[in-house]
């Protein structure tokens, strides 16, 4: 008899079949590779005249220039990757949770002995691992690439995993929320969207709250910001620490996003417990 880790395992195993069958595993995988390849050709220039000419620096000595290429390339690549690389797992991964709860594949996944908070969770997890998978080979890809280029390490920039991988964790949780619900894989990737440009707008709280008039819509505005993933202030605190090495408050967005994820998650596992299939 197979244990429940015996189990979980096979199911996040079923979840990477599942992402091959359907494309998206190698779907991903090759749009990293596509990405790497025009880096390595962008970089095929000469670094020191290239950043003068692209980046406007001043051309002093070929250290200085080189360094300041290689943050400001870091400042680019980290916060693309991170809005770019998300963007893409969710609209990889919104179509895997509907694809279960197909009549006959949920009915044949039921009968196992498993249950449905391990089947969803297993799931769940397969999804975070399949992009987890795919971020570190893009991320350490193009770090080897700028290294081996310039013979500059910035060890900091490996940070981009953890942070993209994090919220891309946190957003899956809507996705399979909406997903259980509706079972609708293109309303998943709405919201999820939706989520990440409210987010951002949500995170200019400072400017906004002297502009609103009454005090009620203030607090509103504040009580919402608290409330949702903080997509934004994780992408700037991201930036201070990878590029410029500076101190950053990381801990408000991540515990924050970290709660609003595993209410959305416990709420989804307790809605697929009453389904009836």
């Amino acid at each position: 008899m197979m244990t429940k880790a015996a189990v979980f395992g096979a199911l996040i195993s079923d979840t990477f079949q599942e992402a091959r069958a359907r494309w998206l595993f190698w779907g991903l995988f090759g749009l990293s590779t596509l990405l790497i390849l025009l880096f390595l050709f962008v970089l095929k220039i000469d670094l020191v005249a290239g950043a003068v000419s692209l980046m406007g620096f001043e051309a002093t000595t070929r250290h200085i220039d080189i360094h300041r290429f290689v943050m400001a390339s870091y400042s680019w690549v980290s916060v693309f990757l991170y809005i770019w690389g998300t963007f893409l797992a969710i609209f990889a991964s919104s179509g895997l949770i509907p694809s279960v709860l197909e009549p006959g594949r949920i009915s044949l996944l039921l009968a196992k002995p498993l249950t449905r908070p391990m089947l969803l969770m297993g799931q769940y997890v397969g999804n975070v691992l399949v992009v987890a998978s795919n971020h570190i080979y893009l991320i350490c890809s193009i770090w080897i690439v700028i290294g081996l280029k310039t013979n500059i390490w910035e060890p900091r920039f490996l940070l981009a995993i953890a942070s993209s991988l994090f919220i891309f964790a946190v957003l899956l949780c809507l996705v399979v929320l909406v997903g259980v619900i509706s079972e609708s894989s293109a309303l998943s990737v709405m919201v999820a969207v939706a989520f990440m440009l409210i987010s951002t707008i949500l995170a200019q709280r400072q400017i906004v709250v002297r502009l609103l008039s009454s005090e009620w819509s203030r607090e509103l505005w504040q009580g919402l910001y608290w409330i949702v993933p903080k997509v934004y202030d994780l992408a700037a605190a991201m930036r201070q620490i990878i590029v410029y090495d500076r101190e950053a408050d990381w801990v408000t967005p991540v515990w924050t996003s970290a709660v609003f994820g595993a209410v959305v998650l416990s709420t989804a596992v307790y809605i697929f417990r009453k389904r009836d299939f």
